[in-house]
């Protein structure tokens, strides 16, 4: 089987004296990893930098195998990060953020997209946790575990909205939250209405409700926790 396809770098392992496996977010084809002979070496482990860019080329026997990957490169995104420490943190981030949470060979275009938007915008260090916690509201939305903030999830209601339940990811009105109001997550007023900026206080709630339902449908029940460089960048953010 043979296929390409454009890839993001997530991470990268030695393996044997002179190759690499490597791990990709790619457009049509999800997370996938491959064999890239030669990787370690100077001329290719400077395109396999987290964050590349490259066109990939996957040969196997199987879909199932690990296969081998040919690559080419499209962008650097990984030197740019290099020239500040922000960048660096943030695009760590996000490969990290990707290789934890997605699953294997499951197509995942509108997150590959999204990423590819997020390593364009890596200059717009003030604007990029905004843009990011969309990318991870999006993230739990393709797996199925997306926040419904349509309307009360005790009373039907789509009025006075202000809480977001910690077990199911619905809205709760004012009225039905109050007595367990210690026990829900505010509802941040930006994730209703688009025109309105979010502070960093509504940013970091946000992230902790999205730590919430990650951590607890994906993470955990694989034995995973939230990648340290996701924590390094919250506490930056603090």
């Amino acid at each position: 089987m043979i296929w390409t396809d454009l890839g993001i770098v997530l991470t990268t392992r030695k393996h044997g004296e002179s190759a690499v496996i490597a791990t990709f977010l790619t457009r049509e084809h999800g997370r996938t990893s491959g064999l890239i002979r030669g990787g370690a070496g100077k001329k290719l482990s400077a395109h396999l930098q987290p964050g590349n860019l490259l066109r990939l080329e996957w040969r196997g026997r199987l879909e199932e195998h690990l296969g081998t990957i040919l690559i080419e490169p499209e962008e650097s995104f990984s030197a740019n990060a290099m020239t500040n420490r922000d960048k660096l943190a943030n695009l760590n981030t996000l490969c990290a953020m990707a290789e934890a949470c997605l699953p294997e060979r499951q197509p995942v275009e509108g997150i590959f997209g999204a990423s590819l938007i997020l390593l364009t915008m890596l200059n717009e260090t003030r604007l990029w946790p905004e843009i990011y916690q969309k990318w991870e509201l999006g993230l739990l939305n393709e797996l199925g575990y997306g926040l419904d903030l349509s309307s009360c999830a005790a009373t039907g209601q789509n009025g006075d909205l202000i809480y977001i339940s910690p077990k199911t990811g619905r809205a709760v009105s004012r009225h039905a939250g109050e007595p367990f109001k210690n026990k829900l997550f505010p509802l941040p007023y930006h994730l209703l209405v688009d025109e309105v900026k979010p502070t960093k206080s509504d940013l970091l709630c946000v992230f902790e409700i999205t730590e919430h339902f990650l951590t607890r449908h994906v993470l955990a029940p694989v034995g995973k926790k939230i990648p340290m460089a996701r924590k390094r960048f919250i506490d930056r953010l603090k």
